[in-house]
């Protein structure tokens, strides 16, 4: 594989977590191979490997943006990502009242209820 696939990998690890991980090698068929190693690579090994910003800022984006659109089942995953991102419950609200008025309350509604439930297991 490549460079940038390996470096993807370790941090799609560290920010998600190796159960997570695991269960995703073990999930890839020949149908789905190319779009893993796809996002391995510019996901993961461009995008989150880049040190520009801080893994906290960029999960912060990330959850925004995610919430904004209403995708919902990635949100969930990013949010018990935040833990190995040092992303804060503060930091989670702030992140929510911007999703409020820059994509509107509804999104932003029910966004908070899953951050609430994943709060619910951070101890």
């Amino acid at each position: 594989m490549s460079i940038k696939f390996e470096k993807g990998m370790k941090t799609r690890e560290a920010v998600l977590g190796s159960g997570y991980l695991d269960k995703v090698k073990e999930n890839i068929s020949k149908f789905d191979k190319n779009f893993q190693k796809l996002i391995t690579e510019y996901v993961w090994g461009s995008i989150w490997s880049n040190d520009n910003i801080s893994k906290r800022e960029r999960s912060m984006l990330t959850i925004a943006i995610l919430a904004s659109q209403g995708n919902l089942d990635e949100l969930k995953l990013h949010l018990q990502a935040c833990k190995n991102t040092n992303t804060s419950p503060d930091d989670l609200i702030e992140v929510m009242m911007h999703v409020a008025i820059y994509s509107g309350i509804p999104k932003a509604n029910t966004a908070i209820k899953l951050v609430k439930e994943e709060l619910k297991d951070w101890k």
